[in-house]
């Protein structure tokens, strides 16, 4: 076996003899604010996932700790308790699940969605006239896409939801990806200092930022007293899988308890942006009747507004989840 020697040519204006990751010692390091670097916290969870082995279908994983989707299951069709069983630990082992070419009718998705608990009926958003299990996001030239802020679904109820299976029933050629990131990575990755403090401190949930315009005046008093605001802690332990995730979302959290004014807003706005990590996401494109189910506590979810003014028509099922805990 030979080897041949390798020669470079000196150049003035060249001054480094390694990348400039080599002279870094720590993983992370703060840049004007904003902390970069390897997520060395990561490594171990996608190590785990990698060896997990599925009898029942196979799995593109899409993040590195986020995201897969689930080749060879017909949600269309007869669907056993082995298989829902296998389905419900890929949820929550990969924190949201995608399926592709899944044509379901109506009631095929509702029927799937009850497999894993007690629908929700939303009060706020319209429904599939013929299936009121079923939220229409029906956006066209006149109704445009406003769920391009990272958040959990409805943390404005008592006991929000497990997750949810949305259905894309029309959907632009490009644009209008959905993008999902892990609550347990942005956790983990929070500093020792902002993981006491959301171990230590709850935060006040309310409709009204989002859905106050949906509410007549005269209707305001009865949907306050079927829809008070609600206490959730900042942080909360999953109640499969026992690990501990961030919960606080720009489109319902209003304050942190027990903070002045100040810390709440300064303290949300840090939480907020640990969503933004791309390490933490993955992100999903769309084909007709690709379908994907979120566990609404174990991860975040935006949707990518980028479309307009082609028309993007998804249906979701919301299960029944319940009272976050610390």
């Amino acid at each position: 076996m030979s080897t041949t020697a390798r020669t470079t040519t000196a150049h003035s204006d060249i001054v480094a003899t390694r990348d400039p990751g080599a002279n870094i010692t720590q993983d992370r390091i703060m840049l004007r604010g904003k902390r970069i670097g390897p997520i060395l916290h990561l490594a171990e969870e996608r190590a785990r996932l990698a060896a997990i082995e599925w009898p029942h279908f196979d799995v593109e994983r899409l993040g590195a700790t986020i995201g897969a989707v689930l080749h060879g299951v017909d949600l269309c069709g007869p669907l056993s308790d082995e298989l829902i069983a296998e389905i419900r630990r890929a949820l929550h082992e990969f924190k949201v699940i995608f399926f592709r070419d899944q044509p379901l009718t109506s009631d095929q998705h509702v029927a799937f969605a009850r497999r894993f608990g007690e629908l929700e009926i939303h009060p706020f958003i319209p429904s599939n006239t013929g299936a009121p299990e079923l939220v229409r996001f029906e956006k066209s030239f006149d109704v445009k896409g406003y769920e391009n802020t990272w958040h959990h679904d409805v943390t404005w109820r008592e006991c929000p939801s497990m997750g949810a299976v949305l259905h894309g029933v029309q959907v632009p050629e490009s644009g209008g990806d959905t993008l999902f990131s892990d609550m347990y990575a942005a956790y983990e990755g929070l500093t020792d200092e902002q993981k006491h403090f959301v171990d230590t401190h709850e935060a006040e949930h309310d409709f009204l930022m989002s859905f106050g315009r949906q509410v007549n005046p005269e209707q305001m008093a009865e949907m306050r007293a079927k829809y008070p605001t609600v206490i959730h802690p900042l942080s909360a332990t999953h109640p499969v899988t026992g690990r501990r995730h961030l919960y606080v979302n720009p489109i319902f959290t209003n304050r942190i308890l027990g903070v002045d004014d100040a810390t709440s807003e300064r303290m949300l706005s840090e939480l907020w942006s640990a969503s933004d990590s791309v390490e933490y996401q993955c992100r999903f494109h769309w084909e007709k009747d690709s379908v994907a189910f979120w566990d609404n506590r174990a991860c975040q979810h935006y949707a990518s507004s980028d479309y307009w003014p082609e028309i993007r028509i998804m249906e979701r099922a919301s299960i029944t989840g319940g009272r976050p805990v610390r």
